[in-house]
């Protein structure tokens, strides 16, 4: 074990948190030395999560960013926003590498964070230092860092389905349209009416329309594509399903251009990339096809009628969406391969 990495997990008690340690489980150059919650210090994990019994069998440390240092080498903090730009600070002093699952650290402009997430920001000294970690785009830059901001959960399935046609071109970026759902595990584990049973049970309903926090952040990757601001339409809703994201999207073709040459576009910029699978025409992706695991499928229709491209874009929220392109920015600022600890089959039916 002592040639391992050493890791630690701030937020261990969230959806996120507990997904890490299912991944590290099968990581082998990975050993877990610290299970961190502000809130159940001392405490046995497998009290709140049964299933984790005698997997995670030291209690719960407590938030002392000098006590993770000597434990460990890199920390996860999947924290809500606000709680991380407090606490990053003093882990990177503490000399730890840090990957942040919150959204504290994804906005290069302080005041746009301020302005979308109603929390301070943090120094812009420590905005610029953090490198925006979507592996298949981004994943050059995340080598050998020691400092990775985790792209949210929305912005990775619209993202990853929007960058290959908007670099190439073939779609006009003013005219994007983006329609998300998730699962409600997307809102955490504290319960609220937003995710009560009674309340979401044969339900679906869209919330923060206009006014989402991951608006800038992907209007922020589009503009850095494209070289000028682009503004999205952008909705979300939540559909009575635990885990899941569908990104669909629809944008007005530049040109005139098949089903099959849109698939193709995706394929060879993907083709390094094993964790992105592109639908043959006329097959789109459904969530249930990448449950559990770190896929994100992405689909496609031309429609000469209108000029128009929509674009169906799949993710598991908790392991694409965080988690496991959590463990892929790990790999890569290690320089170990992109996919280890992470070749999971999605669990189906």
């Amino acid at each position: 074990m002592n040639n391992k990495l050493r890791v630690a997990i701030v937020g261990s008690t969230g959806y996120g948190g507990v997904e890490l340690i299912r991944f590290f489980q099968n990581h082998p150059q990975v050993e877990i030395t610290s299970v961190i919650s502000s809130s159940s210090s001392g405490e046995s994990i497998a009290d709140g999560f049964p299933h984790l019994t005698d997997v995670i069998r030291r209690p719960l440390d407590g938030v002392d960013p000098a006590e993770i240092a000597s434990r460990a080498d890199l920390v996860f903090t999947a924290t809500p926003s606000g709680v991380s730009a407090k606490l990053v600070p003093s882990l990177l002093e503490a000399g730890l590498k840090v990957i942040d699952l919150s959204g504290d650290f994804r906005l290069k402009d302080g005041s746009v964070y301020e302005q979308w997430y109603k929390h301070p920001a943090p120094s812009a000294e420590l905005l610029e230092k953090a490198v925006y970690g979507m592996a298949e785009v981004y994943g050059d830059e995340v080598k050998g860092k020691d400092f990775i901001s985790n792209p949210g959960c929305y912005p990775t399935a619209t993202l990853l389905g929007l960058i290959p046609a908007v670099e190439a071109g073939w779609i006009d970026p003013s005219t994007i349209i983006i329609d998300a759902k998730s699962g409600v595990s997307g809102a955490g584990r504290g319960t609220s009416l937003t995710n009560h049973y009674a309340e979401m049970n044969e339900n679906f309903k869209a919330y923060k329309l206009n006014k989402h926090q991951h608006i800038p952040e992907i209007e922020q990757v589009l503009g850095n594509i494209t070289g000028s601001p682009v503004t999205v339409t952008f909705t979300t809703q939540l559909v009575p399903m635990t885990r899941g994201i569908m990104s669909t999207m629809y944008a007005k073709l530049t040109g005139e251009h098949s089903d099959q040459e849109i698939v193709d576009l995706y394929r060879k910029y993907y083709e390094n990339r094993s964790f992105v699978r592109v639908r043959e025409p006329g097959i789109w992706p459904s969530t249930k096809e990448v449950s559990g695991s770190n896929y994100c499928d992405i689909g496609f229709s031309v429609d000469p009628r209108t000029g128009r491209l929509t674009i169906i874009s799949v993710i598991d929220n908790l392991v694409k969406g965080a988690s496991g392109q959590a463990i892929q920015n790990m790999n890569l600022m290690m320089g170990w391969e992109e996919n280890l600890g992470l070749n999971m089959t999605p669990v189906y039916p």
